[in-house]
């Protein structure tokens, strides 16, 4: 389809629990979204038909806009009243893509390949390796035991030594897994490993596993080339797992381009976001059950996903992993940890409910800023610079190697923070969704914040691939919610109360406002306007991204929070002892006007 043509655009979300549609129209230059409707997903009994859930939610939008879309099952092209250009969809329902990846050493190939899939939008279930510590049996029947959609098998540089892997290969064939949604086919089993293990693959795995040999992950130890094998899980996405998927096959007539898994979705339209502003930025979506995050740091771009972090059915693992006294440092009042205890578990058999109290909610955001922080910390180790480079070794060095590769993400470099998920999307007040990200992200220097106001990235992201434009004018216009900047100095512990920096802001109608930030202090300043001027200098000892002590000259924008000034010191932590930490607590929530007093 012509680029130009489009007028008007439907998309759908379908999600495990929800598919959402939203309409999006061409207003003289520039698209908007202009109505959006959702319905219950209709994967499971009784239904088994995912375009059952479609429809319904596409009437809603019928129903709302007063355009007819919809003829019985068919989208009527646009006759200028009625009908759509296009439709389009992403999906995560049905368990979404579930992978998993082997490669001969853990650390360098193995991680390789995790990133691979991880990009592709998979939930990883685990990574084989044949340094990983386990017999051969114990490997065999891990990958009985999980039946994964789709196997990707790598290892080795190109023209390098062919034994691990052809291992790996015979212990796949031995275990002869069933796919999980269709006993009936072949595992489809991507190879993207050395090139001269070709034959003795397509020998091993060809006749028992639907095989699809493409580019190496790893050509060379200074190389990674992740995007023909991503390519590869994306069409076998398509082709084999979206077939099994009860009403997959229906949906895959109606749509006017390929289904997107939904966290690829969002990773296309943050990456295409950050080419578009020459941005570094970081996207999280904090849900139920998993957490998504993806960022791009000088152009390279990473996603992880953290299935066991989530605010409902997975909030009894944040409080595993991060231990009660971490969720209770953010309280501002005590609490019995049985009472937590009870209270989190709650969430987590009735997933749906919402906090009725103050402390309820202060209580859900404490559990989020420790779930942030965690998948946060999972995201920094995997988004690295390739391992196993720098200096000779030989091949026992590197089974023995922990990690030579640096993290891509440096938090002073970062430009942009964008937050989606229900609990970053729906609290009911934005400086409660602001300050989360502070406290779990700590951002250096000069951040910019936003949210998506309702998860509107899987449909752009999915509509980028055929209009950019249309994708990137809804996204600045109706999805991001812009909460404001940070101003955040990197120093080092001083006084309360010491001035650590000296800032100045100008408006483009010429009006200044100036002051002092002191140690262990948020300043909250409104502050609406889309583009101010910054001048921030730092006292000796702290770093706005410039050096010590340097002045920083920046563009700023406003938002619905404002200007948002922490003087908490980087890294920082909360006091140890009870009562100056309750009231730092009270005194920065009060700044911030986070809770009714």
């Amino acid at each position: 389809m012509p680029k130009q043509e489009l007028e008007v655009i439907i998309a759908t979300d379908c999600g495990s629990t929800t598919t959402k549609a939203i309409l999006i129209e061409k207003k003289g230059d520039t698209y908007r979204q202009t109505f959006r409707g959702e319905a219950p997903t209709t994967v499971e009994a009784p239904f088994e038909d995912v375009t059952r859930g479609v429809l319904n939610a596409i009437t809603e939008v019928e129903e709302l806009s007063g355009r007819k879309l919809l003829d019985g099952e068919k989208i009527i092209p646009n006759d200028g009243k009625n009908g759509a250009d296009i439709y389009v969809s992403t999906s995560s329902a049905g368990g979404g893509l579930q992978m998993m990846v082997a490669g001969a050493v853990k650390a360098m190939t193995g991680e390789s390949a995790q990133r691979c899939a991880l990009g592709a939008g998979a939930i990883v279930m685990d990574v084989l390796a044949s340094n990983d510590g386990r017999a051969g049996h114990e490997k065999i029947e891990r990958i009985r035991q999980l039946r994964p959609d789709m196997m990707l098998l790598s290892g080795g540089t190109d023209g390098g030594t062919v034994t691990h892997v052809v291992e790996l290969a015979q212990f796949l064939r031995a275990a002869d897994p069933k796919p999980r949604l269709g006993a009936s086919y072949k595992l489809p089993v991507i190879y993207a490993g050395n090139n001269r293990a070709h034959d003795k693959i397509k020998e091993i795995l060809g006749d028992t596993t639907a095989l699809i040999i493409t580019e190496n992950l790893r050509p060379t130890l200074e190389r990674e080339n992740l995007m023909p094998a991503r390519h590869k899980i994306h069409d076998i996405f398509l082709e084999h797992v979206m077939q099994q998927a009860p009403g997959y096959p229906k949906l895959m007539k109606m749509v006017g381009a390929p289904i997107m898994p939904t966290p690829a979705a969002v990773g296309t339209m943050t990456e295409k976001f950050a080419k578009a502003n020459n941005y570094n930025v970081l996207a999280v979506d904090i849900g139920g059950a998993t957490t998504d995050v993806f960022s791009v740091f000088g152009g390279i771009f990473n996603r992880t996903v953290s299935a066991n972090l989530g605010m409902s059915y997975s909030v009894s693992n944040v409080m595993a992993e991060a231990g009660l006294p971490n969720i209770m440092r953010w309280l501002p009042f005590d609490i019995e940890e049985q009472d937590l205890r009870n209270r989190l578990k709650n969430k987590m058999i009735r997933p749906t409910t919402i906090p009725q109290t103050v402390e309820d909610l202060q209580i859900e955001h404490a559990a989020a800023r420790e779930a942030l922080r965690l998948a946060f910390d999972q995201h920094k180790a995997l988004a690295v610079g390739l391992k196993g480079v720098q200096q000779e070794r030989s091949i026992s060095d590197a089974f023995e190697q922990q990690s030579s590769g640096q993290s891509l993400i440096n938090v002073m470099k970062l430009n942009y923070i964008i937050g989606s998920g229900g609990i970053l999307a729906h609290s009911p007040r934005r400086m409660q969704s602001m300050l989360m990200m502070l406290d779990a992200y700590q951002p250096e220097g000069v951040t910019r914040l936003a949210v998506d106001s309702i998860f509107m990235m899987p449909h752009l992201g999915v509509l980028s691939q055929i209009s950019e434009k249309a994708a990137l004018d809804v996204f600045y216009h109706d999805c991001l919610v812009r909460l404001g900047t940070c101003l955040a100095p990197k120093g080092p512990v001083k006084k309360d109360g010491e001035v650590i920096m000296h800032w100045e802001i100008e408006t483009p109608d010429g009006k200044r406002q100036s002051g002092d930030l002191r140690y262990g202090d948020i300043v909250h300043i409104p502050f609406e306007a889309p583009k101010a001027k910054l001048t921030v200098k730092p006292e000796k000892g702290f770093d706005m991204g410039a050096g010590h002590g340097r002045s920083v000259e920046a563009e700023i924008e406003g938002g619905v929070v404002g200007l948002v000034l922490d003087g908490r010191g980087r890294p920082f932590s909360l006091p140890k002892d009870r009562d100056k930490r309750l009231a730092c607590l009270n005194k920065w929530y009060r700044a911030m006007d986070m809770y009714p007093v």
